[in-house]
């Protein structure tokens, strides 16, 4: 039984899965912090009737992979996104590396926008 399952088990069925990388195997030079697991998407869409929220950010670690990765997680069957923006990236207080400006935000929302109409 997984987490969720225990969860919704005790009367708790609001909830809602994120995916937000998982950690590489093996030595060598990291490119990304995590790497993002898209394929889990579908299969768990097929497993449960649970929603998935995709963290770009956190899950690369790089704001440059972020338009990408959100569009490959919308078009994998992901129901949102979860993003770390800031109106200055460089002067905030954590996380600097992995945020984008609203103007970043708004590019990317168009975009997984578009994914999503051709896919309905």
């Amino acid at each position: 039984m997984s987490f969720a399952e225990y969860i919704a088990a005790e009367g708790n069925r609001d909830i809602i899965l994120c995916e937000r990388g998982i950690v590489p195997v093996g030595k060598g030079k990291s490119y990304t912090r995590y790497t993002l697991d898209l394929a889990a998407i579908p299969v768990i869409q097929n497993e449960t009737y649970l929603p998935i929220l995709v963290d770009p950010s956190h899950a690369t670690g790089r704001r440059d992979l972020i338009l990408s990765m959100s569009c490959a997680a919308i078009a994998a069957g992901a129901s949102g996104l979860m993003i770390e923006v800031h109106y200055n990236p460089a002067e905030a207080l954590v996380n600097s590396g992995q945020m984008i400006t609203p103007d970043e935000l708004k590019d990317v929302i168009d975009a997984c926008q578009r994914i999503h109409q051709q896919l309905k």
